[in-house]
């Protein structure tokens, strides 16, 4: 292969392509402890903590956006989503103008579990958040790994990207910070949030 009409080196593209495994292994252990630790008491693992954490943002998703956004396959999915069925967390369905599809919606008890969760995060418990103090500390703000995010997009595409924000945005207007919890904001606040944008 000739690399000389290249912008980059092949040296150069094997050190970013390692980089980016070593900080992404080292990183997922970190936060892979930090979740499961997190969800524990709910008797979830990440996979079905996942696809509650998609299924409450996109009200109501399709097996196969599940699997897209959860970054897993669509049959483990599914199962994974069975299982929460069997706990009435999630509940299945088919839409009339589109049969072929298989679709879940949390249960009111999924979403209060999933709000007891909001209401229980401890951020000092998590590695990851203490290990990001020291750089909020001193700029003011949590890193937004924005040539990160430019990497994910380019891997997974808009849609990916799209979800991604609009479950943060959902947080962010949505909920507020209530004596040390994270709290579901009452429905007349949240009308007049959206009146005023």
């Amino acid at each position: 292969m000739n690399t000389k009409n290249k912008e980059y080196s092949l040296i150069e593209a094997m050190l970013f392509s390692q980089r980016v495994a070593q900080v992404s292994k080292a990183l997922w252990k970190s936060v892979e402890k930090d979740w499961q630790q997190w969800i524990k008491p709910y008797d979830l693992n990440i996979n079905e903590h996942h696809i509650i954490w998609i299924a409450y943002h996109l009200k109501g998703a399709s097996i196969s956006e599940i699997a897209k956004f959860g970054v897993m396959h669509v049959s483990t999915a599914f199962n994974f989503s069975k299982k929460l069925e069997e706990r009435e967390l999630l509940r299945f369905s088919k839409k009339e103008n589109d049969k072929r599809n298989t679709y879940i919606e949390l249960t009111s008890k999924g979403e209060e579990m999933l709000l007891d969760m909001m209401e229980n995060y401890k951020p000092f418990n998590h590695s990851t958040y203490n290990g990001a103090l020291p750089l909020k500390e001193l700029y003011g703000k949590f890193p937004d790994f924005l040539d990160i995010m430019c990497v994910v997009k380019n891997v997974y595409g808009d849609d990916f990207m799209d979800i991604f924000e609009r479950s943060f945005n959902n947080i962010e207007q949505g909920f507020e910070d209530v004596d040390g919890k994270i709290v579901k904001k009452k429905t007349e606040e949240k009308a007049e949030l959206s009146n005023t944008i």
